[in-house]
């Protein structure tokens, strides 16, 4: 009785594989999705994101010691707008800390190739392949309109220093100081940089399906809006021509960005 129990089991399998009606055996089930086993956890995440950090941090330590080496000669170029070059200092620690703030705006200027790169590493294995290849060309393009934005931001500077010593009178004579003045020029330096970058933030958040050229469209008043505050706010020297260049700037780079999205297909 055992064996005709057995001999009935297996054969059991070979009927259920057979079509109802004696035709073609049904394809066999598709196994359910095995989840890659080098799947990242939380944890792995922020250890890969403490180490990512860390090599930028290094990368701008290094071109930093390049900035305070030639700290002296890049002061020289960026007082030449004023018409006295020789600015004063009040606290006795001024002028080390001068150097340090510039040889420190360097210093992101030139690892911007490595902190590019590593924030593409990071997020690269969060996309899917086509999207890696629709975002992987932008990377360089990013590092070109940073260098594009530290540019105009010193083909600038001559016209927003004159455009504010102009306001200068007998009875408002300027005694302009090293500290706020580097201020100034490190903050727009640096504003004009990073915001040559949000084109690319957009693209890329176009490739991942977050927003639509239609969308971008149809949020251009209140783009023009934040546009108008935050370069009102990103430049610190209180005149007309920063803030109208930059905003300038980056309505052109906005609606430069929705044509290339929408061309996209986005």
């Amino acid at each position: 009785m055992a064996d005709a129990d057995a001999v009935s089991d297996a054969g059991l399998p070979a009927r259920l594989t057979q079509a109802p009606s004696g035709g073609a055996p049904a394809p066999a089930p598709t196994p359910a999705p095995v989840r890659a086993a080098a799947e990242m956890t939380l944890v792995d995440h922020l250890g890969e994101l403490r180490d990512r950090l860390i090599r930028i941090l290094l990368a701008v330590i290094l071109t930093s010691l390049v900035g305070f080496y030639f700290a002296n000669p890049i002061i020289g170029i960026l007082v030449a707008p004023l018409p006295n070059t020789q600015l004063q200092y009040t606290g006795l620690g001024d002028a080390f800390f001068i150097n340090v703030k510039i040889a420190i705006v360097v210093g992101i200027i030139l690892a911007m190739p490595v902190i590019l790169y590593q924030v593409w590493a990071f997020i690269a294995p969060g996309l899917t392949p086509p999207e890696q290849r629709a975002v992987r060309p932008w990377i360089p393009i990013a590092l070109v309109f940073f260098a594009l934005g530290v540019g105009l931001a010193y083909l600038l500077l001559p016209y927003a220093v004159a455009f504010l010593l102009q306001f200068s009178s007998s009875y408002l004579n300027p005694l302009i100081t090293a500290g706020p003045y580097f201020d100034f020029v490190t903050t727009l330096f640096l504003a004009f940089g990073l915001i040559m970058e949000f084109p690319i933030l957009l693209y890329g958040l176009s490739r991942v399906g977050i927003v639509t050229s239609a969308r971008l469209s149809s949020s251009r008043r209140v783009a023009l809006l934040v546009i108008a505050v935050f370069s009102a706010a990103a430049t610190p020297g209180g005149d007309l021509i920063s803030p109208f260049v930059l905003g300038l700037t980056m309505y052109v780079l906005y609606e430069g960005t929705i044509f290339a999205i929408r061309r996209s297909g986005k």
